[in-house]
């Protein structure tokens, strides 16, 4: 297996991580010193604050959708743990993510991305979806989000 990447291949060599990988890998840095300082196990309050602050960082429209999902994904899944990964909101089951929510302007992106990992169980045969686009969070929108959560936290 190569360990080059497309630019290597195409002959420009390696140029580095973007400022965009940089400041992911830098808030997952702070994630994990965060943890450490509390002893490895954060409390619900410690996650819920941690979000919160993140989302209150957000650009306006990222922000709103943000907030709304964030009390969406509380309310039908309260066992889920809030937190931040890799600087974006998350919520856990065991301590795997289950889902996270990426801001457009994060990625530069016309539309927010509801993820969905590997632990969320929305397995449906061999092909399912586990990421969605999401620009406004309406009545139908929310339905869904809201049955996607409960799945995936089951």
């Amino acid at each position: 297996m190569s360990t080059t990447n497309n630019t290597a291949a195409a002959g420009k060599g390696f140029e580095g991580f973007s400022e965009d990988e940089r400041a992911a890998m830098k808030a997952h840095a702070s994630e994990l010193k965060k943890a450490a300082r509390r002893g490895g196990k954060a409390s619900a309050a410690d996650g819920e604050r941690d979000v919160l602050e993140k989302i209150a960082e957000m650009a306006e429209d990222d922000r709103v959708l943000a907030e709304a999902v964030h009390a969406l994904i509380r309310a039908v899944a309260p066992d889920l743990m809030p937190k931040t990964w890799y600087g974006m909101p998350a919520y856990a089951k065991d301590g795997n993510i289950v889902c996270s929510f990426k801001p457009a302007a994060k990625f530069k992106s016309r539309y927010a991305i509801l993820d969905f990992n590997d632990g969320a169980a929305l397995e449906d045969g061999a092909l399912w979806p586990c990421a969605f686009a999401l620009k406004e969070l309406t009545p139908d929108a929310e339905a869904r989000i809201a049955a996607l959560v409960r799945q995936a936290a089951a």
